[in-house]
């Protein structure tokens, strides 16, 4: 449950509301040493629906209205949440961005801008991902994550990630990065780890894998660091920080998705934070 730390800010908490209001109101300038945000994307509008789909199960186009905007919106939007993560992140904090090519070069752009350095770009190779289905364009099958930093004293700890990295010499120690870290191979989440409706859908169409995100915290967090998610979906963000013993604070704007996170953390039944 919700306690608070030495600013008396609320940590292991989930707040449900805008995240550039609640950023700026709730949590104090220079306090959390890590950021991982997966905004919208700005890729829907158009619907498409593969029900007999044969190499995944049923393929349902993401389509959500909290994804849709216009574009100038959606520059204004951007713009808002990073510039309110400058505030309040650490000079040693980190900023993790989910992106894929709709919405990579915006990001890029509007966060430099407001002074961020761009220290990777790891690509994220979905080994599961949707054929080509149109036919009219590469197959799309991968997706971004953006790595900026505040300052010049960030965190990385290389030695952890050594571990983490599932490629091994022959011998069976651990390798060095250069074939990991910024291409990682890893399925969409599916099986158990998917959360779903009773329709069997999906309830999130971007449901992050919980080893992405490990992957994130170990990187650029130390044991009681504060990760905080401002778009937390379905908190896989939270799941995955309170396992690393990390604390951690989730933001989520739909209220659906906000039950739902606070159940699969907090368990059934409960009502309210605190």
């Amino acid at each position: 449950m919700a306690t608070k730390d030495g600013n008396n800010m609320k940590i292991n908490y989930i707040y449900l509301g805008d995240c550039t209001q609640i950023m700026e109101k709730e949590i104090p300038e220079n306090s959390i040493d890590l950021v991982y945000a997966d905004p919208p994307y700005n890729l829907s509008g158009k619907k498409l629906t593969l029900i007999n789909n044969k190499t995944g199960g049923p393929f349902y186009k993401m389509n959500e209205d909290w994804d849709t905007w216009k574009y100038k919106d959606y520059l204004a939007f951007t713009e808002s949440w990073i510039s309110k993560v400058w505030n309040i992140l650490k000079l040693s904090g980190s900023l993790y961005i989910s992106c894929t090519y709709h919405n990579i070069a915006e990001i890029i752009v509007i966060a430099k801008k407001i002074g961020f350095k761009l220290n990777n770009i790891i690509t994220w190779y979905k080994t599961n991902a949707m054929p080509n289905i149109t036919k009219r364009t590469f197959t799309h099958s991968t997706e971004y994550v953006c790595w900026f930093v505040k300052g010049n004293d960030w965190k990385f700890n290389y030695e952890r990630i050594k571990d983490f990295n599932p490629h091994k010499t022959k011998d069976g120690k651990p390798k060095q990065l250069r074939d990991f870290v910024d291409f990682i191979e890893m399925p969409i989440v599916q099986g158990k780890e998917r959360i779903k409706g009773q329709n069997g859908r999906a309830i999130h169409p971007t449901q992050k894998p919980e080893k992405l995100i490990e992957l994130i915290i170990i990187a650029s967090s130390d044991e009681d660091d504060i990760v905080l998610d401002p778009f937390f979906g379905t908190g896989t963000t939270g799941i995955v920080a309170s396992r690393l013993k990390r604390k951690w604070i989730g933001i989520e704007i739909n209220e659906k998705y906000f039950k739902i996170a606070y159940e699969r953390i907090f368990g059934k039944g409960v009502i309210k934070n605190g």
